[in-house]
């Protein structure tokens, strides 16, 4: 069972225009409803891809958040959630067919009680002796405990592959555990480290900076692919072009197909390139986390892996 743990999740709705047209009304071809965010991204990729999951983190109570897990009970995803009082975010993408681009509105999350933090803990903790894998991704709500993920670590002991998707203060503090996969974009390394990564040697120095011991790195650049590296050796991965819808959720993708990729007992680079594929198939598609798994075998053949 791979353990998908996020604390942030969100009621999705996402609007597809033939032609956007700012300050003039815009009628949408097609409007979905579903649950989201990075964590449960992952959970519904792996599940798509056949891999037994878990959901867990937090969910806000009244009407999203209801919404959001009947959305996952028709997906058939398992989940553990904790509820609490904030209401469940939502956040809207905006699909501009004929410009080709993904807008997201998102809404911040916010606070929960430390009673709530408890309940999550013990939680995680019941969950992991069953676990052969855990993804641990998103930020956290304002005035959480950075160390949160750490404590995560701690607790999963090295036993199995953990990809942590985070950044700033959270990765910082899990870098003290080591031994995991740390995944982040470039956007998100950038700040991090705070400094521009203007060239590929400023991008080394920065993954080197964020490499956890006896762990890896991996930089995901949208469309570019993602760099990765494990300390030792580098790697450039290139995913195919595709007719890309949305984009948004790719990312998360990328972690489930990494993810599968290490339980398979593959290499770190043929790893990513199965989450490559991932994060293109999402990307044909107009809803986050979503893909076809006969798109992901037609697209894998097509990544390129390459020294970096």
């Amino acid at each position: 069972m791979i353990l998908c743990l996020g604390t942030t999740p969100v009621y999705q709705r996402s609007m597809v225009f033939e032609r956007l047209r700012l300050g003039e009304v815009n009628r949408a071809a097609a409007v979905y409803d579903y649950a989201s965010g990075k964590s449960i991204n992952v959970a519904r990729v792996l599940r798509a891809l056949g891999e037994d999951v878990v959901a867990t983190g937090f969910v806000g109570r009244g009407e999203r958040g209801d919404a959001l897990l009947a959305d996952l009970d028709r997906a058939g995803i398992r989940h553990e959630f904790v509820r609490v009082d904030p209401p469940a975010r939502q956040c809207v993408t905006v699909i501009d067919r004929a410009a080709g681009t993904a807008t997201e509105l998102v809404e911040e999350s916010q606070p929960v009680s430390e009673d709530a933090w408890g309940e999550l803990e013990q939680k995680f903790a019941a969950l992991t002796p069953r676990a052969t894998g855990c993804v641990l991704s998103g930020s956290l709500p304002p005035r959480s405990a950075e160390d949160f993920y750490a404590r995560c670590l701690r607790r999963l002991g090295g036993r199995v592959p953990v990809i942590v998707d985070t950044r700033a203060g959270p990765l910082r503090a899990a870098l003290n555990e080591g031994g995991f996969v740390a995944k982040l974009n470039r956007d998100e390394l950038a700040e991090t480290v705070g400094f521009p990564l203007d060239s590929d040697q400023r991008l080394r120095e920065a993954m080197r900076s964020v490499t956890p011991e006896n762990g890896s790195v991996v930089v995901t650049s949208g469309s570019e692919g993602a760099v990765v590296s494990d300390d030792r050796r580098a790697w450039r991965v290139r995913p195919p072009r595709v007719e890309a819808t949305s984009a948004v959720g790719s990312g998360d993708a990328f972690s489930a197909g990494m993810m599968i990729g290490l339980l398979r007992g593959k290499s770190l680079q043929d790893a990513c390139a199965l989450g490559a594929a991932c994060g293109a198939a999402n990307a044909m598609t107009d809803l986050a986390g979503h893909l076809s798994q006969t798109d992901v075998e037609a697209l894998l053949p097509r990544v390129r892996v390459e020294p970096f």
